[in-house]
Protein backbone atom coordinates (compact mmCIF):
# COMPACT_ATOMS: atom_id res chain seq x y z
CA UNK A 1 0.00 0.00 0.00
CA UNK A 2 3.48 2.20 -0.07
CA UNK A 3 4.33 1.94 -3.66
CA UNK A 4 3.02 4.95 -4.11
CA UNK A 5 4.51 6.79 -1.62
CA UNK A 6 7.79 5.23 -2.73
CA UNK A 7 8.73 4.95 0.90
CA UNK A 8 9.06 2.50 3.45
CA UNK A 9 7.37 2.14 6.82
CA UNK A 10 8.84 0.49 9.83
CA UNK A 11 7.01 -1.54 12.79
CA UNK A 12 9.33 -1.50 16.00
CA UNK A 13 13.47 -1.35 15.91
CA UNK A 14 15.35 -4.05 17.83
CA UNK A 15 18.70 -4.66 17.97
CA UNK A 16 20.61 -5.34 14.84
CA UNK A 17 17.39 -3.56 12.49
CA UNK A 18 20.32 -1.60 10.34
CA UNK A 19 22.70 -4.59 9.92
CA UNK A 20 19.23 -6.67 8.37
CA UNK A 21 18.73 -4.22 6.67
CA UNK A 22 21.64 -4.28 4.70
CA UNK A 23 21.25 -7.44 3.39
CA UNK A 24 17.53 -6.34 2.13
CA UNK A 25 16.78 -4.11 -0.96
CA UNK A 26 15.34 -1.19 1.13
CA UNK A 27 17.17 2.11 1.38
CA UNK A 28 17.38 3.53 5.32
CA UNK A 29 16.45 7.27 3.56
CA UNK A 30 13.12 5.50 2.63
CA UNK A 31 11.84 4.98 5.54
CA UNK A 32 9.45 7.77 6.02
CA UNK A 33 7.73 6.36 9.33
CA UNK A 34 8.47 3.90 12.39
CA UNK A 35 5.92 3.15 14.48
CA UNK A 36 7.01 1.35 18.01
CA UNK A 37 4.75 -0.44 19.76
CA UNK A 38 6.22 -0.03 23.47
CA UNK A 39 9.20 0.59 25.33
CA UNK A 40 10.63 -2.48 26.43
CA UNK A 41 14.46 -2.55 24.86
CA UNK A 42 13.51 -5.49 22.05
CA UNK A 43 11.44 -2.96 20.39
CA UNK A 44 13.64 0.24 20.52
CA UNK A 45 16.99 -0.47 21.05
CA UNK A 46 17.97 -0.55 17.48
CA UNK A 47 16.51 2.74 16.51
CA UNK A 48 19.31 5.07 17.58
CA UNK A 49 22.03 3.39 15.48
CA UNK A 50 19.21 3.17 12.69
CA UNK A 51 18.61 6.92 12.78
CA UNK A 52 22.17 8.07 12.54
CA UNK A 53 23.08 5.18 9.93
CA UNK A 54 19.62 7.25 7.52
CA UNK A 55 21.42 10.45 8.14
CA UNK A 56 25.45 8.98 7.12
CA UNK A 57 23.94 7.16 4.24
CA UNK A 58 22.49 10.25 2.84
CA UNK A 59 19.30 10.36 4.05
CA UNK A 60 17.14 14.33 3.71
CA UNK A 61 13.82 13.11 3.64
CA UNK A 62 11.79 14.09 7.10
CA UNK A 63 11.47 11.36 9.03
CA UNK A 64 7.91 10.90 11.78
CA UNK A 65 8.63 8.27 14.99
CA UNK A 66 5.46 7.41 16.40
CA UNK A 67 4.96 6.02 19.83
CA UNK A 68 3.97 6.08 23.12
CA UNK A 69 5.12 9.00 26.21
CA UNK A 70 8.86 8.03 26.82
CA UNK A 71 10.15 7.93 23.58
CA UNK A 72 11.22 10.94 22.53
CA UNK A 73 12.99 11.10 25.66
CA UNK A 74 15.30 7.70 24.68
CA UNK A 75 15.28 9.36 21.18
CA UNK A 76 16.67 12.56 22.40
CA UNK A 77 18.94 11.13 24.98
CA UNK A 78 20.54 8.63 22.87
CA UNK A 79 21.50 11.19 20.31
CA UNK A 80 22.52 13.66 22.67
CA UNK A 81 24.82 11.56 24.75
CA UNK A 82 26.20 10.09 21.58
CA UNK A 83 26.93 13.11 19.70
CA UNK A 84 25.11 12.48 16.67
CA UNK A 85 23.46 15.05 14.61
CA UNK A 86 21.14 13.95 11.87
CA UNK A 87 21.18 15.65 8.54
CA UNK A 88 17.46 15.65 8.34
CA UNK A 89 14.26 16.76 10.30
CA UNK A 90 13.31 14.62 12.75
CA UNK A 91 10.02 14.66 14.20
CA UNK A 92 8.31 12.59 17.20
CA UNK A 93 5.20 12.38 18.29
CA UNK A 94 4.18 10.57 21.84
CA UNK A 95 0.84 9.00 21.07
CA UNK A 96 -2.55 7.61 23.06
CA UNK A 97 -5.24 5.26 21.42
CA UNK A 98 -7.04 6.69 18.21
CA UNK A 99 -6.00 8.21 15.03
CA UNK A 100 -2.22 7.93 14.71
CA UNK A 101 -1.85 9.89 10.77
CA UNK A 102 -4.16 9.82 7.64
CA UNK A 103 -3.99 10.94 4.24
CA UNK A 104 -5.85 10.72 0.76
CA UNK A 105 -4.56 7.23 0.35
CA UNK A 106 -4.57 5.17 4.12
CA UNK A 107 -5.15 5.87 7.86
CA UNK A 108 -3.34 4.74 10.75
CA UNK A 109 -5.24 4.30 14.34
CA UNK A 110 -3.69 2.77 17.34
CA UNK A 111 -5.34 0.93 20.78
CA UNK A 112 -3.86 0.24 23.71
CA UNK A 113 -3.51 -3.63 24.05
CA UNK A 114 -2.86 -5.73 27.17
CA UNK A 115 1.08 -5.68 27.92
CA UNK A 116 3.07 -5.34 31.34
CA UNK A 117 4.17 -1.44 30.41
CA UNK A 118 1.76 0.73 27.99
CA UNK A 119 1.67 -1.43 24.90
CA UNK A 120 -0.10 0.01 21.36
CA UNK A 121 -1.43 -2.31 18.29
CA UNK A 122 -0.93 -1.12 15.00
CA UNK A 123 -3.90 -1.03 12.24
CA UNK A 124 -2.91 0.40 8.88
CA UNK A 125 -5.99 0.79 6.67
CA UNK A 126 -5.67 1.53 2.88
CA UNK A 127 -8.73 3.52 2.10
CA UNK A 128 -11.13 2.45 -1.01
CA UNK A 129 -9.71 3.28 -4.65
CA UNK A 130 -11.97 4.49 -7.18
CA UNK A 131 -13.53 2.09 -9.62
CA UNK A 132 -12.57 1.23 -13.22
CA UNK A 133 -13.42 3.11 -16.08
CA UNK A 134 -15.34 0.69 -18.47
CA UNK A 135 -14.19 2.23 -21.35
CA UNK A 136 -15.06 -0.86 -23.74
CA UNK A 137 -19.23 -0.13 -22.43
CA UNK A 138 -18.29 3.85 -23.26
CA UNK A 139 -17.38 2.89 -26.46
CA UNK A 140 -20.25 0.70 -27.30
CA UNK A 141 -22.08 3.63 -26.17
CA UNK A 142 -20.52 5.85 -29.08
CA UNK A 143 -18.72 7.84 -26.31
CA UNK A 144 -15.61 8.42 -27.52
CA UNK A 145 -12.06 8.84 -25.93
CA UNK A 146 -11.02 12.27 -24.98
CA UNK A 147 -11.15 14.98 -21.74
CA UNK A 148 -14.67 13.76 -21.34
CA UNK A 149 -13.38 10.11 -20.11
CA UNK A 150 -11.41 12.27 -17.09
CA UNK A 151 -14.46 13.87 -15.91
CA UNK A 152 -16.24 10.96 -15.81
CA UNK A 153 -13.78 8.58 -14.08
CA UNK A 154 -13.73 11.96 -11.54
CA UNK A 155 -17.44 11.37 -11.22
CA UNK A 156 -19.39 14.51 -12.87
CA UNK A 157 -22.31 14.73 -14.92
CA UNK A 158 -21.42 14.96 -18.71
CA UNK A 159 -22.94 16.57 -21.13
CA UNK A 160 -22.63 15.48 -24.67
CA UNK A 161 -22.17 17.34 -28.31
CA UNK A 162 -25.28 15.10 -29.16
CA UNK A 163 -27.27 16.22 -25.71
CA UNK A 164 -27.06 13.21 -23.82
CA UNK A 165 -27.08 13.47 -20.04
CA UNK A 166 -23.92 10.79 -19.23
CA UNK A 167 -24.46 9.29 -15.70
CA UNK A 168 -20.58 8.37 -14.46
CA UNK A 169 -21.72 5.88 -11.85
CA UNK A 170 -23.05 3.89 -15.05
CA UNK A 171 -19.44 3.88 -16.99
CA UNK A 172 -17.06 3.24 -13.37
CA UNK A 173 -16.94 -0.03 -11.50
CA UNK A 174 -17.67 -0.14 -7.80
CA UNK A 175 -15.01 1.67 -5.75
CA UNK A 176 -12.13 -1.43 -4.56
CA UNK A 177 -11.85 -1.86 -1.19
CA UNK A 178 -8.89 -1.12 0.35
CA UNK A 179 -6.45 -3.69 2.44
CA UNK A 180 -5.93 -3.91 5.83
CA UNK A 181 -2.58 -4.81 8.08
CA UNK A 182 -2.48 -5.19 12.09
CA UNK A 183 0.20 -5.34 13.52
CA UNK A 184 0.16 -5.81 17.36
CA UNK A 185 2.68 -5.57 20.19
CA UNK A 186 3.09 -7.24 22.93
CA UNK A 187 -0.08 -8.58 24.32
CA UNK A 188 -2.24 -10.65 26.29
CA UNK A 189 -5.69 -11.86 24.74
CA UNK A 190 -7.68 -8.95 24.40
CA UNK A 191 -10.82 -7.21 22.81
CA UNK A 192 -9.22 -4.09 21.71
CA UNK A 193 -6.80 -6.69 19.57
CA UNK A 194 -10.01 -8.23 17.99
CA UNK A 195 -11.29 -4.92 16.81
CA UNK A 196 -7.49 -3.82 15.29
CA UNK A 197 -7.81 -7.24 13.43
CA UNK A 198 -11.21 -6.70 12.10
CA UNK A 199 -11.17 -7.57 8.44
CA UNK A 200 -7.45 -7.48 7.93
CA UNK A 201 -5.81 -9.08 5.12
CA UNK A 202 -2.56 -9.93 7.41
CA UNK A 203 -2.58 -10.12 11.42
CA UNK A 204 0.49 -10.20 12.87
CA UNK A 205 0.18 -11.19 15.90
CA UNK A 206 2.76 -11.94 18.47
CA UNK A 207 2.69 -15.88 20.05
CA UNK A 208 5.44 -15.71 22.71
CA UNK A 209 4.31 -19.48 23.75
CA UNK A 210 3.02 -22.76 22.98
CA UNK A 211 -0.39 -23.58 23.52
CA UNK A 212 0.25 -25.75 26.92
CA UNK A 213 1.93 -22.64 28.57
CA UNK A 214 -1.08 -20.43 28.79
CA UNK A 215 -0.64 -19.23 32.73
CA UNK A 216 3.03 -18.51 31.72
CA UNK A 217 2.11 -16.38 29.12
CA UNK A 218 -0.77 -14.54 30.88
CA UNK A 219 1.87 -14.08 34.28
CA UNK A 220 4.12 -12.58 31.47
CA UNK A 221 1.50 -10.58 29.86
CA UNK A 222 2.29 -12.44 26.37
CA UNK A 223 -0.30 -14.60 24.07
CA UNK A 224 0.13 -17.84 23.15
CA UNK A 225 -0.22 -19.88 19.32
CA UNK A 226 -3.67 -20.65 20.34
CA UNK A 227 -4.35 -17.05 21.56
CA UNK A 228 -2.99 -15.63 18.59
CA UNK A 229 -5.69 -17.86 16.31
CA UNK A 230 -8.23 -17.38 18.07
CA UNK A 231 -8.25 -14.02 18.19
CA UNK A 232 -7.92 -14.22 13.88
CA UNK A 233 -10.64 -15.88 13.94
CA UNK A 234 -13.05 -13.84 16.21
CA UNK A 235 -11.52 -10.89 13.77
CA UNK A 236 -12.52 -12.35 10.56
CA UNK A 237 -8.83 -11.79 9.57
CA UNK A 238 -7.61 -13.29 5.85
CA UNK A 239 -3.99 -14.13 7.18
CA UNK A 240 -2.29 -15.27 10.05
CA UNK A 241 1.67 -14.39 10.52
CA UNK A 242 3.13 -15.67 14.45
CA UNK A 243 5.76 -13.28 15.52
CA UNK A 244 7.64 -13.10 19.20
CA UNK A 245 8.10 -16.45 19.70
CA UNK A 246 10.47 -17.13 22.55
CA UNK A 247 14.02 -18.25 22.16
CA UNK A 248 13.08 -21.62 24.43
CA UNK A 249 11.64 -23.01 21.20
CA UNK A 250 14.11 -24.31 18.36
CA UNK A 251 13.63 -24.88 14.89
CA UNK A 252 12.22 -28.60 15.59
CA UNK A 253 9.36 -27.48 17.49
CA UNK A 254 8.51 -24.66 14.63
CA UNK A 255 6.15 -27.87 13.13
CA UNK A 256 4.39 -28.02 16.39
CA UNK A 257 3.66 -24.22 16.82
CA UNK A 258 2.42 -23.87 13.75
CA UNK A 259 0.39 -26.80 14.06
CA UNK A 260 -1.11 -25.54 17.28
CA UNK A 261 -2.51 -22.22 15.51
CA UNK A 262 -3.38 -23.98 12.41
CA UNK A 263 -5.64 -26.30 13.96
CA UNK A 264 -7.60 -23.56 14.98
CA UNK A 265 -6.94 -20.77 11.88
CA UNK A 266 -5.88 -20.73 8.71
CA UNK A 267 -3.59 -20.22 6.66
CA UNK A 268 -0.98 -18.90 9.16
CA UNK A 269 2.53 -19.06 9.28
CA UNK A 270 5.38 -18.16 11.48
CA UNK A 271 7.48 -15.12 10.77
CA UNK A 272 11.25 -15.51 10.21
CA UNK A 273 13.74 -12.88 9.01
CA UNK A 274 13.05 -11.71 5.32
CA UNK A 275 10.43 -13.04 5.03
CA UNK A 276 7.74 -11.00 2.63
CA UNK A 277 3.92 -11.91 3.01
CA UNK A 278 2.06 -11.24 0.13
CA UNK A 279 -1.48 -9.43 -0.03
CA UNK A 280 -4.11 -10.76 -2.19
Amino acid sequence: MLNERGSVWLIDCGEATQHQILHTSLKPRRIEKIFITHLHGDHIFGLPGLLGSRSFQGGSEPLTVYGPAGIRAFIETALKTSNTHLQYPLFIEEINEGTVFEDDHIIVTSSKLDHGIYSLGYRFAEKAKPGELLVEKLRKDNILPGPIYKQIKQGQMVTLPDGRIIDPGLYVSDPQPGKIITILGDTRQCEKAVRLAENADVLVHEATFNAENEKMAHDYFHSTTKQAAETAVRAGAKKLCLTHISSRYTQEDERQLLKEAADIFQPVLIAHDFLEVPID
